[in-house]
């Protein structure tokens, strides 16, 4: 292939579209697939059994697909990464294969920023067109939802959940569930505010915008009861979808609520 750097090392097994170009000494093992337009730059090694999408760039010294950092896996297990369309997966950034503790992959979306030196740990799940900003670590079973941003130096607890068009300040460190347009930061994260700027960038309407403000009045600043609270948001959701996706993720979380 002539978008191939004769010095990459690429299985014979592995699957490339005829588009994808490999940068000097990148490696690429078998059961990888890579789909049309992507580019991958030098030093970059792919593990598979792992599926990338269309149109993804992966600089130079990423490594994608490895065995998961957990001392009960085996490196045969039959786990795998699936990545989508659209990425920027930018220097020394580290995805793990998922593990049979989970449903055995680890997914990103499509239209990500998965800045330098950022993780993706065993089994997380990243959704569509969120910003993990440098060094941005995500412990094992995370699930960040669509357009979350998270800030430089965010660390998340294993099994947390960062909702929809949230924001978590630099350098927080998540031990809870982050609410859907939600703002946190700190050590640990705590809610301040809705992210009223991100929601507004992205064309919500002045009456949606209040309805989210309202009932993030409720959750976190009413002092009512959580039962009550609940009681609330499920009347309210009834005229709002944007409070209900918040009530869902209260209603659904495992871990409490970051507060």
């Amino acid at each position: 292939m002539s978008n191939v750097h004769p010095s990459a090392l690429i299985d014979p097994a592995a699957k490339l579209h005829a588009s994808v170009t490999v940068g000097p000494f990148s490696i690429i093992g078998p059961q990888v697939e890579i789909g049309e337009g992507t580019k991958v730059g030098p030093h970059v090694v792919l593990k598979g059994p792992m599926k990338i999408g269309r149109n993804n760039q992966i600089f130079q010294f990423s490594s994608l697909g490895e065995v998961a950092q957990d001392k009960s896996v085996k490196d045969s297990d039959a786990t795998r990464v699936e990545i989508g369309d659209d990425n920027m997966i930018r220097e020394y950034v580290t995805i793990n294969r998922g593990t049979l503790k989970q449903d055995g992959v680890t997914r990103l979306g499509n239209g990500n920023w998965i800045m330098a030196g950022s993780h993706l740990a065993h089994d997380c799940v990243v959704g569509n067109h969120t910003v993990l900003a440098n060094c941005v670590l995500l412990a094992g079973h995370v699930v960040v939802d669509d357009y979350a941003i998270l800030g430089g130096f965010t660390g998340v607890h294993q099994y947390c959940r960062i909702g929809a068009h949230a924001f978590c300040g630099g350098a927080s460190v998540v031990l809870r569930d982050v609410l859907p347009f939600v703002m946190v930061q700190g050590n640990p994260a705590e809610s301040r505010a809705i992210n009223s700027e991100g929601l507004k960038r992205r064309g919500f309407a002045p009456d949606d915008i209040g309805a989210i403000k309202d009932a993030y009045k409720l959750i976190f600043l009413s002092g009512k009861p959580m039962a009550e609270i609940k009681a609330g948001l499920a009347q309210r959701a009834v005229s709002s979808a944007y409070v209900r996706l918040m009530h869902e993720a209260l209603e659904s979380s495992k871990r409490s609520i970051a507060r």
